[in-house]
């Protein structure tokens, strides 16, 4: 796995890359746990975990022995972790300034020692930590710290490739199956609050392909993406749905919201330069509809749905927001 250069002041940056992962508040899944059991069992620790790092808490994906699945980020080992791009070492918390008041080390379980490993990703983010903890002050070998940095790649390594799975070979963005998983854990949400799926459609694609041939089409595709994908914010979700279809799922996004990029959408497109069809330029047909709490994910799409195939039917190259079945 090659990673870039580690980027430590982008907050927002570093958050959509957690998002982007889709794993917090999942199930446990075995190939994690097997890997902190081994860690704790190795090290002989009583407790292992990989913890990824929110905005404001740490949740635990896989963890052995005791400990929280979650916990306010402030308050965590691991909060420190990630500001660096290398292992934090730890070996008597109570004599450390950093660490002395924690809650965690004045109160239960009385922590004094801990090694955690960032888990960078590809593009240079770090989303959370591998790492164990002691009760016991305790020295860690650079041989103990080379270990659980190669453990920590086995992780990441997992994670990327569940993530490359997820997306559209062609263009990098999510699949189908990827998009409607986001959509359904949008509706699952507790406090979901607003969001606006937007469905895009290449005007007379089939036209392209039919004049220009499917290589040229796929070109057109990947240079369409490249432009939207400047323009959608790090923290919405961007998939391709099928041929020259794709969607944009808005977190907290009203519909006010959600009208503005798709102006910015075509303004776009006006100016995009297309080589592969001889600079001839493509306009694109939205349709838009906001979330309604416990409305099913095919009725949200379906409404969504109905909005593209009016904004098509009415001219094209234009976005309509979809109705209320009555």
């Amino acid at each position: 796995m090659q990673i870039r250069k580690f980027k430590a002041d982008d907050e927002p940056g570093r958050f959509a890359a957690v998002q982007r992962f889709e794993i917090l508040d999942t199930e446990p899944e075995k190939e994690f746990l097997d890997i902190v059991s081994l860690v704790k069992s190795i090290f002989n620790v009583p407790r292992a975990a990989i913890n990824i790092i929110e905005s404001d808490r740490q949740w635990t994906k896989a963890g052995a022995g005791e400990g929280p699945g979650t916990a306010v980020r402030t308050d965590t080992f691991c909060h420190h972790t990630i500001m660096s791009d290398t292992p934090l070492v730890v070996t008597d918390a109570s004599t450390d300034n950093r660490f002395a008041q924690n809650p965690y080390v004045i109160g239960a379980p009385e922590l004094r020692s801990y090694l955690g490993v960032p888990l960078t990703s590809e593009d240079g983010y770090n989303i959370g930590s591998l790492c164990i903890y002691d009760t016991r002050r305790r020295e860690f070998s650079d041989t103990e710290i080379d270990v659980l940095s190669n453990f920590a790649r086995v992780v990441m390594s997992q994670l990327e490739l569940r993530l490359t799975s997820r997306l559209d070979p062609l263009t990098g963005l999510l699949t189908w199956r990827a998009f409607c998983d986001l959509l359904d854990r949008q509706r699952s949400l507790r406090n979901p609050g607003a969001a606006t799926l937007i469905l895009i459609d290449i005007d007379h694609f089939k036209e392209v392909n039919d004049r220009y041939g499917h290589l040229a089409g796929n070109e057109v595709l990947k240079s369409i993406t490249s432009r939207l994908s400047g323009l959608i914010r790090k923290s919405d979700s961007f998939g391709r749905l099928g041929g020259e279809e794709f969607g944009v799922l808005m977190h907290g996004a009203t519909a006010e919201g959600a009208f503005h990029l798709t102006r910015r959408i075509q303004e776009a497109l006006a100016d995009l330069s297309l080589p592969a069809i001889g600079g001839a330029k493509v306009t694109v047909s939205m349709g838009l509809a906001g979330f309604i709490p416990g409305e099913s994910r095919d009725d949200w799409l379906e409404r969504a749905d109905r909005a593209l195939y009016q904004a098509k039917s009415t001219g094209r190259n234009r976005a309509i927001l979809g109705q209320l079945s009555l």
